[in-house]
């Protein structure tokens, strides 16, 4: 079983950053992928970035590209979330997420990834 923990959300003004990091336990972790999706207030929970575990590559969805930027460390089974220049649009619960390698489903999709954390409030102030 696979636990993840998200941590680094908080309170922050409009144009301010902020780096989440999502830590992996359990005993055996090789994801194919890890995402980060959000939820604000009255919406549906979204993409946001994903990064490939072995290949590094990264995607993003377009309302964050060039103010986000998704990592990760192997060694410390940990994927980061480094959020700069932050908009009041971007306050919302910031979930990480792991997908498995042979999911049928899109990457910027929820139904493609098997394990969640409990996520972590970002608030963005004006």
């Amino acid at each position: 079983q696979v636990q993840l923990v998200e941590s680094g959300g908080g309170l922050v003004q409009a144009g301010g950053s902020l780096r989440l990091s999502c830590a992996a336990s359990g005993r055996t972790f090789s994801p194919a992928l890890m995402g980060w999706f959000r939820r604000a207030p009255g919406n549906e929970r979204e993409f946001v970035a994903g990064i490939g575990w072995s290949t590094g590559h990264t995607y993003y969805a377009e309302t964050v590209k060039g103010r986000f930027a998704v990592s990760r460390d192997n060694a410390q089974r940990t994927a980061y979330l480094q959020m700069n220049s932050l908009k009041v649009e971007d306050t919302a619960i910031y979930y990480c997420a792991a997908r498995l390698s042979g999911s049928a489903y899109s990457y910027y999709t929820e139904a493609a990834y098997a394990y969640w954390g409990q996520g972590t409030q970002v608030t963005v102030s004006s």
